[in-house]
């Protein structure tokens, strides 16, 4: 039985991966900051905490090992920054650290915790970014260089191993709570529900894909 790491997985593109994953047979280990809000029954372990906690990412590598090692790591925790979001000439910097230290430094940190078992089973790593990683959305200054950031470091890990898969994902906009914060008061019920990327989540997880950049939408309309 594959096993995977799903952070972020209380609500959002996480849980609804980490549900999907399971019902293909994986055992996934869950993380979130709030333990009530965990994704739990069969095939899930959950582990509550904050990606940016040195014990906390040493946690999710030991409950992968325990269940016989680590196939699939999803980076998919992240904040969004101020609400709503400030100009770069506006942005506070205290702000700003703590949306490179979730969505660029703690990726990076789980990822070399996480190596030596994914190493052995030539392993896959999903980083979870966004097109404001390429697009200079106004008022998207933070997030959208952390992610950026985020897709280079995806980039030159898959040439520094090239025997884990390294994809940087795009899963396209989506009805969540994060989305939700990016547009205080607007109505966001035309954005699909995180549910309908996952097919396409798992078709390029559970495929001979090369390392990259990858579009949900492009895996399923290829």
């Amino acid at each position: 039985m594959p096993v995977a790491i799903v952070t972020g997985g209380s609500r959002g593109l996480g849980r609804a991966l980490a549900e999907g994953l399971v019902a293909r047979g994986w055992s996934v280990v869950a993380d979130a900051r709030t333990a009530a809000d965990l994704v739990a029954g069969p095939g899930v372990v959950a582990v509550p905490g904050d990606v940016t906690d040195p014990a906390h990412r040493r946690a999710l590598v030991d409950a992968a090992r325990a269940l016989g090692g680590l196939d699939l790591l999803v980076n998919n925790a992240s904040v969004l920054g101020p609400s709503p979001q400030p100009g770069l000439a506006d942005y506070p910097l205290d702000a700003l650290r703590r949306v490179y230290e979730v969505n660029v430094v703690a990726p990076l940190a789980l990822i070399q915790a996480a190596l030596p078992l994914l190493r052995a089973g030539g392993g896959r790593i999903v980083n979870v970014t966004s097109d404001a990683s390429v697009e200079p959305y106004d008022g998207w200054g933070g997030y959208g260089s952390s992610k950026a950031a985020l897709d280079h470091l995806s980039a030159v890990l898959a040439v520094e191993e090239p025997g884990v898969r390294v994809w940087a994902v795009d899963p396209g906009d989506m009805r969540t709570r994060m989305h939700q914060e990016a547009f205080p008061g607007e109505d966001i019920s035309d954005r699909p529900e995180p549910e309908t990327v996952v097919p396409g989540l798992v078709a390029l997880i559970e495929s001979d894909r090369p390392s990259g950049r990858v579009r949900v939408a492009d895996v399923v309309g290829s």
